[in-house]
């Protein structure tokens, strides 16, 4: 394999990152200073298989570099290529894939402010506009426009992230031009974020299942998260064993909750059955639908449930390793999971011998880079794996052929946690709950024009004017998007939509994620509409014709029309429609399927462009 390895050199503070996650070169083939008695040691590369093997860790390295020194410079680049023994073309392919890595110069702190639905409802234009004129070129703050942070129910939102050892962030959501400045320049003194229970309007509320700690306990102690029920579900996913697990989930009807609803169950019984090994577990944390914020609310306010329910489904599909991918957005959350996998590790609940019952199992944390396509479970597989987060051609399935090429089960967040209340209350009583096709207890991520934003739980069936009812839908309702940009937009009247997933299917949207964001008549709808174009245009990873294609084309006929009504738009109208269903029927996955489905709700349900 031939390099390409250019003359650059890495800084001192880049070697000194690289060399934090890799050790020390042992080899000039890795970078090691050589005099000349070493030269030779260039002529082969050392450690064959097994530096080709650890290509997985391309993606944290790229984030230590990040990190420390706020880009990625073309010699740091070839320093981790060397390590790693990449190819220098490739590795650049994958830093540029992703909207939090530069490898352009730029300040050591960037201030992401989000533009998406909720935030531009908000006001995140004129936010954007008043920081900037506050942060000039010299400030040495760059301010970057940002898809979505999943911090809907505080919009407007901004994230600073100033690089360094170690590198330190600040949220301000509510955003103000003041407070987004502060946090930018200094970090460590800008406001605390309020407590993830600020975020769960029920709080306190008896019949909660899934947050019903949220609020409750220290989300630091692992003591504390057993006194109010941790591990039990553990506990009795042994006594029932692997197979009496994968029973009660199946018998369950639990169905995942990222949007697909996929039977929980069969997933898990056909990983577990399949004879090659290893089997890996993936949680997909990468929660980028805009609108989504409910992953979030769980992992900040009790991260040991996340971290039991990844041991229980490990456990019942014959896993040992498993892989938490997480937002690169989400800091407070990679700080909660860190010190609860840390916790859980040194008493026993993680490691080689899970509270001593001869079960190995552990947790890794891969952090995602801003990619909404990442949230597609075989582009996260790439993404992990060190390539371009692409997703891959069905089938072979993850089931036979995931991560490395092995058999996985995938499950988002809110479908692992909906694992410990199966157990611990048996499937009969967890199925009892909902309908009959849509069971047990779902979260809901409010946002938009409501009086009380935030992540509700009610149990499948209740309907969307119930849930608009619980937040408090202020006057001048004019759309419901419901399922986020993914998803489609409802009209005021359709209150009576039930909120399960056949419910929404025979209403003509979908239920998704659960996302529920509504606009009244002071929100412009053509502009809401050309923003969840661009997001699609923009997160689009490239790689078949009809979503590259069409995202762009979608984009351009939406700023055509913007301005113009009736018969004027229907040429364009027509053109979207057919693009759309291009899409839909073309592309190779999710992203490109449903990025025509807002815009064409919006026109045929609500008369946009009318």
């Amino acid at each position: 394999m031939d390099l390409h390895f250019g003359d650059s050199k890495p800084t001192d503070d880049e070697w000194a990152a690289v060399d934090a996650l890799l050790g020390p070169p042992e080899s000039s083939w890795e970078g090691a200073a050589r005099d000349e008695t070493r030269a030779a040691d260039l002529r082969w590369a050392r450690g064959g298989r097994a530096a080709r093997d650890r290509r997985d860790l391309l993606l944290p390295g790229l984030h230590a570099l990040n990190d420390r020194i706020g880009w990625i410079s073309e010699g740091a680049l070839d320093y981790l290529c060397r390590r790693l023994t990449v190819p220098p073309a490739e590795a650049y392919g994958v830093a540029t894939f992703y909207a939090l890595f530069s490898v352009r110069p730029r300040p050591a702190t960037v201030l992401h402010v989000c533009t998406d639905l909720a935030c531009a409802a908000a006001g995140a234009s004129e936010l954007c506009a008043g920081i900037e004129a506050r942060l000039g070129p010299g400030s040495g703050v760059s301010v970057q426009r940002s898809p979505c942070l999943g911090l809907c129910e505080r919009a407007p939102a901004a994230l600073a992230v100033k690089a360094g050892d170690p590198v330190r962030t600040a949220v301000s959501a509510p955003a103000t031009v003041e407070e987004a400045v502060l946090a930018a320049s200094a970090p460590d003194s800008a406001p605390g974020e309020p407590p993830a229970v600020m975020a769960v309007p029920q709080a306190g509320d008896p019949a909660l299942t899934l947050l019903r700690r949220v609020g409750v306990v220290d989300p630091a102690s692992l003591d504390d998260y057993r006194a109010h029920g941790g591990y039990t579900a553990l506990r009795r996913a042994f006594e029932l064993g692997p197979a009496g697990v994968i029973r009660e989930v199946t018998d369950s009807g639990l169905v995942g909750r990222g949007g697909a609803a996929f039977p929980t169950g069969r997933k898990w019984q056909a990983t577990a059955s399949q004879p090659d090994h290893p089997h890996y577990l993936v949680c997909n944390a990468d929660e980028s639908e805009p609108g989504t914020f409910k992953d979030r609310v769980l992992m900040e306010g009790d991260p040991y449930a996340l971290v039991e329910a990844m041991t229980i489904a490990g456990y019942a599909t014959g896993a040992h390793r498993g892989y938490l991918y997480l937002r690169g957005e989400y800091p407070r959350a990679l700080r909660r999971l860190e010190h609860a996998i840390t916790q859980a590790r040194a008493r026993g609940f993680l490691g080689d011998d899970v509270l001593g019952q001869g079960y190995a199992f552990d947790i890794e944390i891969r952090r995602g880079a801003g990619a909404y396509i990442c949230g597609e479970e075989t582009a996260l597989f790439n993404s992990i794996e060190g390539y371009r987060g692409e997703p891959r051609s069905k089938p072979p399935f993850p089931v036979e052929k995931g991560l490395f090429g092995k058999p996985t089960v995938e499950n988002n967040v809110e479908t692992l946690v909906n694992v410990l209340p199966i157990l611990t209350m048996g499937a009969p009583a967890y199925a009892a709950v909902g309908t009959a096709r849509s069971t047990g207890p779902k979260l809901y991520c409010v946002s938009g024009s409501v009086d009380r934003p935030g992540v509700y739980e009610l149990p499948f069936g209740a309907t969307l004017g119930e849930l608009l009812d619980l937040a408090g839908v202020r006057d001048g309702l004019r759309a419901v998007l419901l399922g986020g940009a993914a998803g489609g937009f409802v009209r005021p009247d359709e209150r009576d939509i039930p909120l399960t997933f056949e419910g929404t299917r025979a209403a003509g949207t979908t239920l998704g994620s659960g996302v529920v964001m509504a606009f009244d008549g002071s929100v412009p709808l053509p502009r809401l509409l050309l923003r969840i174009a661009e997001f699609f245009r923009d997160e689009s990873c490239g790689q078949c014709v009809p979503c590259r294609v069409g995202t762009v084309r979608q984009e351009e006929a939406l700023h055509r029309i913007a301005e113009r009504t009736g018969a004027a738009a229907a040429d364009d109208i027509a053109l979207l429609r057919e693009v759309g269903r291009a899409m839909r029927d073309a592309s190779i996955c999710g992203l490109g399927q449903t990025a025509w489905n807002a815009v064409e709700s919006a026109i045929d349900r609500l008369g946009a462009y009318a």
